[in-house]
């Protein structure tokens, strides 16, 4: 029961990673605040766990009286607020002459700010009920740049950055922030991709491989773990395969 006693609040909560999170948290003591704009698979996995464990909530991440309403419906339900998983997102992606200013400021807002929001909401909650843990979703494409993904990237090495300042402000209220960095994960998002060649393990991640580290993360076993960088790609990153001579 590593999560007893915890109660967490999830972005994208209704389906693929979130979903997985939500399950393996509340499979190992936790409570949890389903937080999406998929109504029906939100209150359909709410159901799923429990009434007694987990709510559902509609979370426009780019929302601030959402965000608000959210960290609200947590302590009214459970009593307190402290796990915070920033984990919804989108990608969209085109070249540089072709990617609209509205596509950027799309995804800056759900990706980047969207994160911003929540840890600006919760704090107070978080603090009150420490030792509270904050963990941003980023992505490989926060240490990395990829062609024509200009906004996805840029946003995740964005929300890589805001996990630090976090780190530093909090750390002294009890209150730890890590971000979390995964390779290509079999999730709807992505269904369609060819990663054959993404990692030398030659396939994508199980949403449960990633919820066992956020366990980590949002449990106590982690108490001096903050400012850090959790990679779970399948050593994509891990550098290049061996040169060969012409």
């Amino acid at each position: 029961m590593r999560m007893q006693d915890k109660v967490a609040l999830i972005s994208g909560g209704a389906r693929g990673m979130g979903a997985s999170h939500a399950r393996m948290i509340v499979a190992e003591g936790g409570n949890v605040v389903i937080g999406d704009i998929l109504d029906d698979e939100g209150e359909s996995l709410a159901k799923e766990l429990g009434a007694d464990k987990a709510v559902y909530t509609r979370l426009d991440v780019t929302d601030y009286a959402d965000w608000q309403n959210a960290v609200d419906l947590s302590v009214r339900t459970f009593g307190k607020l402290n796990v915070l998983v920033n984990n919804a997102g989108i990608v969209n992606m085109g070249s540089l002459t072709d990617y609209s200013i509205k596509e950027w400021d799309d995804i800056i807002a759900v990706n980047q700010t969207g994160p911003f929001l929540g840890i600006k909401a919760a704090t107070p909650t978080l603090i009150s009920s420490a030792p509270s843990s904050i963990i941003n979703i980023s992505s490989t494409a926060g240490f990395q740049g990829i062609a024509e993904l200009h906004g996805y990237t840029a946003s995740k090495f964005a929300v890589r950055g805001l996990t630090k300042s976090v780190a530093l402000e909090l750390a002294q209220h009890g209150v730890r922030s890590n971000s979390v960095h995964p390779g290509t994960v079999s999730t709807p998002m992505n269904a369609d991709l060819d990663v054959a060649d993404f990692n030398p393990m030659k396939r994508m991640g199980n949403v449960k491989e990633v919820s066992q580290l956020i366990i980590y993360l949002a449990s106590n076993e982690s108490s001096f773990v903050t400012g850090a960088e959790f990679l779970i790609d399948g050593g994509e990153l891990a550098g290049m395969g061996p040169l060969s001579s012409k």
